[in-house]
């Protein structure tokens, strides 16, 4: 028998649990107050990495042309260009998303959804009934209890995606995976940065040694670090902004045009009626199981307003999880391979345990490590600034995590995700015959190099 599910937001985990409850037999409903997309296509994975791939493109012609016999005279950029190209890219897959609903005769209605029961949802006045409901309410930015943070000039990464014109300075509150993308951005073109993070590094959840490798390469750009550093103020400075920072040599000051708050989002629960209902939450957040149940059992929960892993892709797992649970199936959230994607230059993924947290875990381990600077591919493209790390057990040469700086680095950590999905080994990496030349052949002498056999460096470096 058809089950009517009502689906509350369609960004990645929504639409994708939207289609594949629709894909099961169910009759489905996607409410949703914006567009469809959600943050990931209308403010966030998507025109942000528009915006570093013209990044991208610009320091490969201005910077890097020359090195390779390629000589442009007069290159400069057009800001109003490169956003009216994102608005392009984010509309047309927009409208993909729409059209991929009507395909599979899911309805959308818009607007503000609110639960009235366990079946029940309350859009505009009017009351939605189903037998399931999935919560997708997705994340909104988060912003610190700073003075000064409500001045005019401080912005979001909403805010930064819609900017008329550069500043010729900005500082970046915060040096998480966002902060550290738009630092990539606004160095590309000019701008100098300054970002002041809280914790003692930069991207704290990413392995360290990957992290100092891009933390190095921006600094080369002009990008100005405090790590260790807390924002105390911002006051207005003429046309500006004065930021008083806490560093651990005392106090420090910076006067930008503008300041970018990238400390994190947070879940987007409020006025969804959740208290009300008696559903589970530690403080904004909902609980759910492995199932993607919550203690109601009719209502489920996916995404940003759930996960602790923010992250588009983890979404759409989970909302499929949660459509199958819910139409009849046994589906149980795996969280050990989620992969972690960084678009700067260099980029950065990675998949896994980092070494630290292996360690902590208990693991006696193996670690592999392969510089870019040794690979074909890589010394061809002018990318040799990262490497490709690689963690396993010492017991069974398990693979427990794989780290990527520079290349591809983003499209190969696929590799490192199906290596740890399959629990394969570092032979298995090795003896999995690699294109050459291309930067993925990297990824088997790093296995090679935990093992102590690395082909393509000599004996004195491996060490």
């Amino acid at each position: 028998m058809s089950k009517r599910v009502i689906v509350i937001g369609a960004g990645p985990g929504g639409y994708v649990a939207a289609i594949r409850a629709a894909q099961l037999g169910a009759t489905v409903t996607v409410v949703e107050k914006g567009s469809v997309g959600g943050t990931c296509l209308n403010v966030g994975c998507i025109p942000t990495k528009v915006l570093l791939h013209s990044a991208e493109l610009f320091t490969a012609i201005t910077r890097e042309g020359p090195s390779i016999g390629i000589f442009a005279d007069n290159v400069r950029f057009d800001w109003s260009a490169i956003m009216k190209r994102k608005n392009a890219v984010v509309k047309r897959l927009v409208t993909g998303v729409g059209a991929l609903l009507r395909s599979n005769a899911v309805t959308h209605v818009p607007g503000e959804a609110r639960l009235v029961s366990p079946n029940a949802v309350e859009v505009g006045g009017q009351r939605l009934d189903a037998d399931a409901i999935i919560i997708a309410a997705g994340s909104v930015p988060s912003v610190p209890p700073v003075p000064g943070l409500d001045l005019e000039g401080v912005i979001t990464s909403d805010g930064a995606l819609s900017l008329d014109a550069l500043p010729k300075s900005i500082a970046i509150t915060g040096g998480g995976v966002i902060g550290v993308e738009f630092a990539s951005v606004f160095a590309s073109f000019g701008v100098k940065v300054t970002v002041v993070e809280m914790l003692p590094r930069i991207l704290p959840n990413i392995d360290a040694e990957a992290a100092d490798i891009l933390r190095k390469a921006l600094t080369q750009k002009g990008v100005t670090f405090h790590t260790g550093a807390k924002l105390e103020s911002v006051t207005r400075n003429g046309a500006g902004l004065h930021l008083q920072v806490q560093t651990s040599d005392g106090r420090s000051t910076i006067d930008v045009d503008n300041v970018l708050v990238a400390t994190g989002r947070r879940p987007n629960t409020a006025n969804l009626g959740l208290e009300a209902l008696g559903v589970a939450m530690d403080r904004a957040r909902i609980i759910t199981d492995e199932r993607m149940r919550t203690n109601i059992p009719s209502v489920y929960a996916i995404g940003d307003c759930t996960s602790k892993i923010m992250l588009a892709h983890v979404a759409e797992h989970e909302g499929q999880v949660a459509a199958e649970n819910i139409m009849g199936h046994d589906a149980v959230m795996d969280y050990k391979a989620v992969p972690s994607a960084i678009y700067t230059t260099p980029a950065v993924a990675s998949v896994g345990l980092s070494e630290e947290d292996a360690v902590k875990a208990g693991h006696t381990v193996k670690v592999g490590r392969f510089p870019l600077i040794a690979n074909g591919k890589s010394l061809i493209a002018g990318d040799t600034e990262g490497l490709i790390k690689i963690i396993a057990d010492s017991r069974h040469d398990e693979i427990l995590g794989v780290h990527i700086v520079g290349g591809p680095a983003t499209d190969m950590i696929a590799e490192g995700g199906l290596a740890l999905r399959l629990e394969a080994t570092l032979d298995e990496i090795i003896t999995t015959i690699h294109a050459h030349p291309t930067v993925s052949e990297a990824v088997p002498e790093a296995a090679m190099a935990a093992l102590g056999r690395v082909i393509h460096m000599p004996p004195a470096a491996k060490k």
